[in-house]
């Protein structure tokens, strides 16, 4: 999580966004993982605690592409967590539509997504959070230049697979408790 950004209007922009079943519904590319990853998804009963210990009205706003294999890695689990806490709510708009959005969370300067955006119940942003869990974020940055693509990204979708999405709700939920245990600074 880097600083906090207050040059986007979030309410605006959280009206624009769209559901995640909207977003599946309109996936011209790997429709299927995505249904998949979110049917098979479970979420832990202290992920629901987590999610709804600082009250209701939260919101995650996840910057996504149907193409990226991150993202139907990721927000897939996220959108369950939405679904079934009353006390969070997730949408998702598109890296290519918004790209003003896209380039004030760049990654290395790079538009790497998914990125989700923690929104208070004012729609203040709280923190962020993308595109990969922190552990294996840091293991494909020192591989990369090592194992090509081909190789490399079968170990991704194997980590993925064994994690069950566990590592994402922990970080994702951590940047949510973390910035509403203190007000974010304006």
């Amino acid at each position: 999580m880097v600083g906090v950004n207050t040059a986007i209007d979030f309410k605006t922009l959280w009206h624009q966004a769209i559901s995640y079943s909207e977003f599946v519904e309109a996936a011209d590319e790997n429709r299927t993982l995505w249904q998949g990853v979110y049917r098979t998804a479970r979420i832990p009963d202290w992920a629901f605690e987590s999610a709804c210990r600082q009250g209701e009205g939260k919101r995650l706003l996840a910057i996504v592409e149907d193409w990226c294999g991150d993202a139907s890695n990721t927000v897939p689990i996220l959108a369950r967590l939405g679904d079934e806490a009353e006390c969070l709510e997730m949408r998702v708009i598109l890296r290519e539509e918004h790209p003003a959005v896209m380039d004030q969370y760049l990654t290395h300067g790079s538009r790497s997504i998914p990125i989700v955006i923690v929104l208070d119940e004012h729609f203040r942003e709280l923190g962020h959070w993308g595109p990969r869990p922190s552990e294996l974020q840091e293991w494909v940055m020192l591989n990369k230049p090592l194992i090509p693509p081909d190789e490399l990204y079968p170990q991704v979708r194997r980590w993925y697979a064994k994690d069950r999405g566990e590592t994402t709700l922990r970080e994702v939920l951590a940047v949510l408790n973390q910035s509403t245990s203190a007000p974010a600074s304006a």
